[in-house]
């Protein structure tokens, strides 16, 4: 009989999680909540105690067709009567665990890397636990911390060593915060992950049954901040086509734009999300994003300040606008440029989903996990990387995060996973004013909430009105130079926002955008 995998519980036994309740009674509530598979977890009981226990569990989860699975130990899984076992990199061979089991065993073995992964499945093991996922208090020799990026990776091995049908979990770290975002990203892949695998989150709920059944649905359902609804991927000219509309829609719905900044940016952000039609409101305390998120705006997080406390308000408003489905554009400033920059950045992409990243080469890099030279400030550097090597780094990552990816540069490049466009419009002066890349980042957050059918499109069209107003201001009369250019192109921004309104497309003549093959 097939094995349903979707929620699997490993119990802990600890009086730190169990307090005075039993084991057994919170297993059950569990059970009753929706879990559907357990495992017997016990690094310090007495044999004998083992045995009785999992006997008792057994019996237990016999009554809901749910197999019970011993973690490390074959004799208790022997003794006890129970379905299988999971085994650990440093406990017994998976092939000699069948051997003493017996072929109708479930014979389960964590894995965190590709190796590991190929050597379990050609050792006979019937699913694979993948993972750590993030860090996690219930296991004191954590060997690596893979992030969805790492069981993607496995999870395509699999696939490719044609081993696909093998049944994954993800664990470690897995709550009802991260759980939907966990099984969204990592199934950027054709092999999806079967389920995930959960300790504290059901094991030190008050009330594991609730615990248990809101883990299901949210396992069951489809995440909220996935709301792109168009079925068509359209093409660089049918993209065109539109990109007038969305402009047009951004002036007519004026979204709210919800801009976590630094102070130096925070009046151009403003001005500029005032001209194409949009509702700033610069709010840096991630205490009001619940009710901010709830007007139906988007929220852009440009990564200004790393202290604990900016961190932490980051986090706090990217899960309130991922619990109510609308857009976050997370622009990773400086990712590279120190040590503690690049530790906040995968905090900050671990904490959320982004419908869209913007960062210039070296901070799309570092995302990826493809440098380690330190980046001078918020500047990107001298490119070392040809044009094709840039529109594969946005693929990359949009691959991998599974959203769109803008790579900034003298040409842009915008990436879904499926197409990837360059843009080359832009004034030279946009790079010598302050903010040019956060205020091109409020205009791409506006149109994506404007626009929540083609998220692609939306980027498109955010990069096109800002790049176009550009040009236009460098070439008016009255511009001598940056001083002069931001109010130009303030004026022109807000100009091509009233031809949008009246369906007038000639500012679009002269758009740069080609599809990258």
């Amino acid at each position: 009989m097939p094995v349903d995998y979707r929620l699997y519980l490993v119990t802990d036994g600890s009086p730190a999680i169990l307090g005075d309740r039993r084991l057994e009674d919170v297993v059950k509530s569990a059970l009753d909540g929706g879990v559907t598979v357990v495992q017997y977890r016990d690094k310090t009981s007495e044999t004998k105690s083992m045995i009785a226990n999992a006997t008792a569990l057994g019996r237990l989860c016999s009554l809901y067709r749910v197999p019970l699975i011993i973690n490390d130990r074959v004799d208790v899984a022997i003794a006890s009567g129970a379905q299988g076992v999971h085994l650990g990199q440093s406990d017994m061979n998976p092939a000699v665990a069948r051997q003493l089991l017996g072929p109708n065993a479930i014979i389960g073995v964590t894995v965190s890397t590709i190796a590991e992964a190929g050597t379990a499945t050609r050792a006979g093991a019937d699913y694979l636990g993948i993972g750590t996922v993030y860090a996690t208090p219930t296991k004191e020799n954590t060997k690596y911390i893979i992030g969805t990026s790492g069981v993607q990776e496995i999870l395509r091995a699999l696939y490719k060593g044609r081993c696909g049908a093998c049944p994954t979990v993800a664990i470690g770290g897995i709550n009802d915060k991260n759980v939907q975002r966990v099984i969204f990203k990592s199934s950027a892949t054709v092999k999806k992950l079967n389920g995930v695998a959960v300790v504290s989150a059901i094991m030190s709920a008050g009330k594991p049954e609730n615990a248990a059944r809101e883990l299901r649905g949210l396992i069951d359902q489809s995440p909220v901040f996935i709301t792109r609804v168009s079925q068509v991927e359209l093409r660089v000219e049918q993209m065109l086509a539109c990109v007038n509309d969305v402009i047009e829609q951004l002036a007519q719905k004026q979204p709210l734009c919800h801009n976590m900044t630094n102070l130096v940016v925070q009046n151009f952000a403003a001005n500029v999300a005032l001209a194409i039609g949009a509702s700033p409101i610069m709010a840096n305390n991630g205490g009001e994003a619940p009710e901010l998120a709830a007007l139906g705006g988007a929220l852009v997080i440009n990564m200004g300040s790393v202290t604990p406390e900016a961190i932490d308000n980051y986090v706090k408003a990217v899960h309130a606008y991922n619990a109510c489905g609308q857009p976050v554009l997370f622009d990773p400033v400086g990712a590279g440029a120190t040590t503690l920059r690049r530790d906040t950045v995968r905090t900050l992409k671990d904490s959320g989903y982004y419908e869209v990243i913007k960062g210039n080469e070296n901070e799309i890099s570092v995302l990826l996990g493809e440098t380690t030279a330190q980046q001078k400030g918020v500047d990107s550097g001298a490119s070392i990387s040809s044009e094709a090597k840039k529109a594969h780094l946005a693929l990359q990552l949009a691959l991998q995060e599974r959203n769109v990816v803008v790579l900034t540069g003298k040409t842009d490049y915008l990436s879904d996973g499926v197409r990837t466009f360059s843009v080359s419009n832009g004034s030279e002066y946009l790079g010598h004013i302050t903010g040019s890349g956060c205020t091109l980042g409020t205009t791409i957050a506006a149109c994506l909430a404007a626009h929540r059918g083609d998220p692609l499109l939306a980027t498109l069209s955010g990069m096109l009105i800002f790049e176009i107003a550009s040009e236009r201001a460098s070439l008016r009369e009255d511009v001598k130079g940056p001083g002069t250019f931001v109010p130009a192109f303030i004026d022109e921004l807000y100009n091509i926002s009233k031809l949008a309104q009246q369906y007038d497309t000639s500012w679009l003549a002269n758009a740069q955008v080609s599809e990258v093959s």
